[in-house]
């Protein structure tokens, strides 16, 4: 055994050891473990104890031989797509990122691991994924993974009823290489230039540990990025979000319907015996609802962030050329927004049927619109020139009706010479965690503030055996030796949050980064915590709140999502109010 893999090995069972400390940790937590005992017909011990959070994080398995130097990239590209590129890093981590700017569909199939921590910062245990280098894993076991440096993926949601927590990834081996822009099985497209499919999968854990996943046929060409389980009064289905098509432009029909919101149905058959329909478009938005010109088919719905509050399913979009980066709501009455923004109707349903549509003409003129943007904010298009007032949305979390708050990642810029791009994140105007309240009489959101104090804006920090200096592989015209290596926060992307009973909020949010290596995705992030009142409208009242870090990726490790733990009960999930 390699050095390399030897280290690997150490750090799978450092992992999953962790588990078994769970015992003494939960001693002061709310459930007893005491009559869980194996052999008397009780339950199996529990994983996750309500109270706590857990946070998605992605271990990169730190081998060169993951890539070779020259070896052709994306895997079994078609020549016609004049795509095809051979590498320029081998597979050790994080120089093998630099093959981003040369591939533009790279990434690595990783492990998942779930840490669960008290509020304040404690880990108390880590479950991992079942993925291909566990010890009985074969090619036909349930199992799951992650696309390392995929930065959008992997956000955790609770159930409607809080019992299970829900996110996606892919059906695929560790270490396979380009999967994130591979196609669905059904939904080929020979444009694309990643010549290979994978199933994307929905997996759903209770709070025992036990998983269960759902293979799709959506988002061909691009991931999935959340799921949220509806299972309320008699249902069972996932509202999903994600982003579709890595090719030319028309795309075939089936990756248009496999884009942005999906309705999907869970399945409780092992994997290597599900058979996954055809996509089932949840909602759809359309630039042209605003009056400009039409998108790419399918790009205006590049969705991001989800989160259900009051019945009413929200959904953001925070990158790609195309459509408004804003937060969008789905209508379910079809008379909230007739010109394409407004506030959800009081008499709203969740929505439980997918979206109907002429399949003749979805290439053509793209799927009927019924979602809208959330009155107040942006809905100039991408395309137009001008800032809008938020820029970047990812996760968004509700406090109450008429409190809204958006994590907004900032724009990933490295322009500029040398150090320039540490101060143009520093100096992002919107970057952060927005706070948005309601206009009650206007029935219009407005931005009070964006708080950012001790998030550290721009300023590069240090990862323990991560590299400093400068990044060789990033050397442009304008740095021909490369640009730095530390990574500095940029924004936020998922969060969660609490409603506390001195009417406050408290709020854990996952960083984003900026940094001259190859893939930001790649760079180690943070876990970071605030706490704000809810009556407060300007930056001045909340001049004193500040960040602190709660937890910070090591080397060859990200940050994703944040989630309370399933089996936590609240009064509105989404707001995180707990019940009583």
């Amino acid at each position: 055994m390699t050095a390399q893999a030897a280290s690997g090995a150490r750090k799978r069972r450092m992992q999953k050891g962790s588990i078994a400390l769970a015992a003494m940790a939960t001693l002061a937590l709310p459930l007893s473990l005491s009559a869980q005992n194996s052999g008397f017909g009780f339950p199996p011990p529990a994983q996750f104890f309500p109270g706590n959070l857990v946070v998605s994080r992605s271990v990169y398995d730190n081998l060169a031989s993951n890539v070779s130097v020259g070896e052709a990239l994306p895997p079994d590209c078609p020549p016609s797509t004049d795509a095809c590129v051979t590498a320029v890093n081998n597979g050790t981590y994080p120089f093998v990122f630099n093959n981003a700017p040369v591939d533009a569909s790279f990434g690595i199939t990783s492990r998942i691991f779930l840490d669960q921590m008290t509020p304040f910062g404690q880990r108390l245990n880590t479950l991992e994924v079942p993925n291909s280098l566990d010890r009985g894993i074969t090619s036909t076991s349930n199992q799951m993974v992650t696309s390392f440096s995929s930065k959008s993926e992997l956000a955790l949601n609770l159930s409607l009823d809080g019992n299970y927590l829900t996110f996606m990834g892919y059906k695929a081996p560790v270490n396979t290489v380009d999967v994130s822009n591979s196609n669905t099985p059904l939904a080929p497209d020979p444009t694309n230039p990643v010549g290979q499919s994978f199933f994307r999968v929905v997996a759903r854990l209770d709070q025992f540990g036990r998983f269960t996943f759902t293979e799709t046929n959506a988002y061909s060409g691009n991931n999935g990025r959340a799921a949220i389980l509806n299972n309320l009064d008699g249902k069972n289905l996932f509202y999903a979000a994600g982003n579709a098509g890595n090719g030319s432009n028309p795309q075939p029909l089936n990756v248009d319907l496999g884009a942005g919101a999906q309705l999907i149905d869970p399945s409780h058959k092992p994997e290597n015996e599900q058979d996954p329909p055809l996509p089932s478009p949840l909602g759809s938005f359309s630039v042209t609802q605003l009056g400009d010109p039409a998108d790419k088919i399918g790009k205006d719905d590049n969705f991001r962030g989800l989160t259900v509050y009051n019945n009413v399913v929200y959904l953001t979009k925070g990158s790609g050329s195309n459509g408004v980066n804003t937060v969008y709501f789905i209508d379910t009455t079809g008379s909230a927004c007739p010109s394409g923004t407004g506030v959800p109707s009081p008499s709203a349903k969740l929505p439980t049927d997918p979206l109907s549509f002429v399949a003749s003409t979805v290439t053509t003129d793209g799927l009927p619109s019924n979602m809208c943007i959330l009155s107040g904010f942006p809905t100039l298009s991408n395309k137009a020139k001008g800032a809008n007032p938020v820029n970047f949305p990812f996760g968004v979390w509700f406090a109450n009706p008429t409190t809204l708050y958006v994590a907004d990642e900032g724009d990933g810029s490295t322009s500029g010479v040398g150090t320039a791009f540490y101060t143009h994140a520093a100096a992002q105007t919107n970057a952060g965690l927005e706070k948005w309240v309601l206009d009650a009489s206007s029935n219009t959101w407005k931005m009070a503030y964006v708080l950012t104090n001790g998030l550290g804006m721009g300023t590069p920090y240090t990862v323990r055996g991560y590299p400093t200096g400068l990044n060789a592989g990033s050397a442009n015209s304008s740095n021909p030796d490369g640009l730095p290596w530390s990574p500095a926060t940029d924004g936020l992307r998922n969060l969660t949050g609490r409603v506390n009973p001195d009417d406050t909020v408290t709020i854990w949010a996952i960083t984003s980064t900026v940094s001259g290596g190859g893939d930001t995705g790649a760079d180690p992030n943070k876990l970071v915590v605030i706490t704000d009142k809810v009556r407060d409208t300007t930056a001045a009242e909340a001049a004193n709140e500040r960040f602190l870090t709660v937890q910070t990726a090591g080397f060859d490790e990200v940050l994703r999502g944040v989630s309370w733990t399933p089996g936590t009960r609240f009064t509105n999930i989404a707001s995180g109010e707990f019940g009583r």
